[in-house]
């Protein structure tokens, strides 16, 4: 998530290329034969809105008779939400919001977390990164306090900000803005380059408190804290203890060392933090004659998840000195042991994972929850809990042509788990058990979730790795997934559930290959879920496949979160408001609901806005990133669009897709556009709905490592020129946004 567009990925990233050369049914065979699809428009759409205002159980006065004086009561005045002018796009180096609202930093790289750990001086110099904010804030999630400093769920003006932070800015192996004269760009790496870089990936807890209007953190607050690579983590569910996460750290497979690129998180309804861990792969390297010295099945599993013998790795830190803490960042097999306990082979099993932390409690051990699967994770979106019923997990696997997934839950909802006493006890209850699925959709706008489990015959039978028990399917979901022949997509980012009716919302973000004249096993033709195939240029640079990216929705079939069928439409096409409209625009986008690239995603539990965030490359020649605000409808409120495309022989691709209603002026319009060069991710708001937190990553990142030094020509100098801080390097940072009038935000 943290490079714009896949388009332009570092030979490092290794999680942003393809890695999936499975053969799984994309929808090739069946294009041709356009199925129709019955009965698709099913009622008119109930939007979020409605849903909200049904929920206050608003209704009109009636009057007295005649012969009785009665003094009529008000009506209420229903709030009308997202009344605001929408923002316009922008190329300036500031954060835009409508006009009644005010978005301010709160919470920057850097900043110090103790009394004792001094100011930031942005200038490279800094140091003790173990106490200060991290990197490239990214998912952020929200924990509510009471005034005198207890967990309350309700409380609005005194809470926990948890939240990752994913990577750094980076050029040339060092992260530059990092160091004074923006650090070692050779081999080997400086340890105390490397220590720092380290440090500043990961999860923060910072308190933050609203004192009259405004917000600020709360240095020295008993709560802060951070959680590094460095970090001990438990390893929990069926992979623990398995053989295939032994280390030298680790001899008996029990814990590993940290958390790493994190990215989208999620909120559990018993209260824990979740985050994700994505794009890890890239962060090791392997020798270019580990295949041999392997000679085994775990080939196949580090070629598919990214990590190729000989490739290098995206800052050198195995180079930083010959303490363990660099040799971990090896995965090759050095040691003579049968089972890895005397090297990192199987260092890199250990990552992929969604963590779960209990924000308020330090001494809460952290979990790896491997039940949920071994992949690029983003954000983890759960069911609406109903007591009595199982809860699902929603997540996808961010890396072109890769799946989207849900695991259920054994346990079945108890209204008590909502306050336990023990938040990681109750996480052990549902997240340790359960079965995890894979998506597979078929172009009539039906799908099935396919378990992934011994059990699955396809799994058994699957030639290209041999899987030896629950743990190895696993640790090696995507392999599982290939196996089963799920449906590639494009990029699945973030998801959400909508609150009012159920739905899952997931982003797609884009996908270079997509192609109607596929060479090659890494290129795919469009197909039903993930149906176009274009050209979009920037400037005078062409850019194919799909670049602006789309958002596809599920409608769970009987059984609601523990359901094996589902529905699906595309809710939004993210494209140019001048793109042609039956092809590119499919939604009919206007200029004040534009957007490319939509990654973060979230439904507000307040209002039922579904808010919509870009990390885009493909359209900032014209707009920096933004973020949306959205009144959605219902899979099923729109209409089947057939698209048409010439092949190389001269014949015609016909494409069924499901496209949704089209949105309005008063169902979508731009809320924010950020600086140059950032991404915007993470949201959160307090449980009154009166305040937005949102993160703003990496402004500046396409700043040259030879310009360092010379401050004009940053890319960005955000929020340094907001009036924030010292120095004048740009910084990722938290910013908190209130309305003016005090009411809720969207509105």
């Amino acid at each position: 998530m943290n490079k714009p567009n896949d388009l332009a990925i570092s030979a490092t990233d290794l999680n942003d290329i393809d890695s999936n050369a499975s053969h799984d049914n994309h929808f090739n065979s069946i294009l041709n034969a356009r199925l129709s699809r019955r009965n698709w428009l099913r009622g008119s759409a109930v939007t979020a809105a409605t849903a909200v205002m049904g929920s206050m159980g608003l209704s009109a006065c009636g009057g007295g008779s005649d012969a009785v004086a009665v003094t009529p009561t008000p009506t209420p005045i229903p709030e009308k939400l997202l009344a605001f002018t929408a923002v316009p796009k922008s190329l300036a180096d500031v954060v835009s919001v409508p006009a009644g609202y005010t978005a301010t930093a709160l919470y920057a790289l850097g900043d110090s977390l103790r009394a004792a750990t001094p100011a930031y001086k942005n200038d490279g110099s800094d140091t003790d990164f173990d106490n200060r904010a991290g990197d490239h804030h990214d998912g952020m999630e929200y924990y509510g306090l009471s005034a005198a400093g207890a967990p309350l769920a309700s409380g609005a003006e005194r809470g926990l900000l948890a939240m990752n932070h994913e990577a750094t800015t980076d050029e040339k192996l060092s992260s530059h803005f990092l160091h004074v004269n923006g650090g070692t760009t050779t081999l080997p790496r400086p340890a105390a380059e490397v220590d720092k870089e380290v440090a500043v990936h990961g999860l923060s807890v910072v308190e933050v408190k609203k004192t009259g209007s405004a917000w600020a953190t709360v240095n020295d607050s008993a709560f802060n804290r951070r959680v590094t690579p460095l970090t001990d983590i438990e390893i929990a569910g069926p992979v623990r203890g398995n053989a295939l996460v032994v280390t030298k750290y680790s001899p008996t497979g029990t814990k590993t060392r940290g958390t790493i690129n994190n990215c989208g998180t999620g909120k559990s309804p018993w209260g824990s933090y979740l985050s994700g861990e994505e794009n890890w792969a890239g962060y090791f390297t392997r020798s270019s004659t580990d295949n041999a010295a392997r000679g085994d099945k775990s080939v196949v599993s580090l070629n598919r998840y990214g990590r190729s013998q000989g490739g290098a790795s995206r800052h050198g830190w195995e180079t930083g000195g010959s303490d363990d803490k660099y040799a971990r960042w090896n995965l090759s097999k050095i040691g003579a042991s049968a089972n890895g306990s005397d090297d990192y082979r199987n260092e890199l099993n250990g990552m992929g994972y969604i963590v779960e932390m209990d924000p308020y409690d330090k001494t809460k051990a952290i979990r790896k929850r491997t039940a949920l699967g071994r992949y690029a994770h983003e954000s983890a979106a759960f069911s609406v809990p109903t007591v009595g019923q199982q809860l699902a997990v929603y997540m996808g696997d961010d890396s072109r042509n890769e799946y989207i997934y849900k695991f259920v839950t054994t346990a079945v909802w108890a209204a008590a788990d909502a306050n336990p006493a023990d938040r990681i006890a109750t996480g052990d209850k549902y997240l340790d058990s359960g079965k995890l699925y894979v998506a597979k959709l078929a172009a009539d706008g039906t799908g099935q979730w396919i378990e992934l489990a011994m059990s699955n015959a396809l799994i058994q039978a699957y030639s290209a790795y041999k899987f030896a028990d629950l743990a190895d399917v696993l640790v090696n979901a995507r392999l599982a997934a290939d196996a089963v022949g799920a449906t590639k997509m494009d990029r699945p980012e973030w998801c959400s559930v909508n609150p009012a009716n159920g739905e899952i919302y997931y982003t797609l973000t884009n996908n270079s290959n997509r192609t109607v004249n596929p060479s090659g096993s890494s290129q795919l033709a469009p197909d039903s879920a993930n149906p176009r195939a274009y050209t979009d240029m920037k400037g005078s640079s062409a850019q194919n496949g799909n670049p602006n990216g789309h958002i596809i929705r599920f409608k769970e079939g009987t059984g609601a979160a523990a359901a094996t069928s589902f529905t699906w439409d595309v809710y939004l096409f993210g494209a140019e408001s001048g793109a042609d409209a039956s092809k590119i625009n499919l939604s009919n986008l206007t200029a004040d609901q534009d957007f490319s690239s939509p990654d973060g995603l979230a439904f507000s539990p307040y209002t039922g806005i579904c808010w919509i965030q870009t990390d885009d490359g493909a359209y900032t020649d014209v707009t920096n990133c933004m973020m949306l605000a959205a009144i959605p409808g219902k899979v099923g409120d729109g209409a089947k669009s057939t698209l048409n495309y010439a092949t190389a022989a001269g014949g015609n691709l016909a494409v069924d897709t499901f496209i949704g209603k089209k949105p309005t002026a008063d169902t979508l319009k731009r809320f924010l556009v950020g600086p140059v060069g950032s991404e915007i991710t993470g949201i959160s708001e307090t449980p009154d709905g009166k305040t937005m937190f949102i993160n703003i990553q990496h402004p500046g990142e396409n700043t040259a490592l030879a310009n360092i030094g010379d401050p004009s020509k940053y890319t960005s100098q955000w929020p340094a020129n907001a009036g924030y801080g010292a120095g004048k390097r740009p910084r990722s940072a938290t910013i908190v946004i209130t309305k003016n009038d005090g009411g809720r935000i969207g509105s």
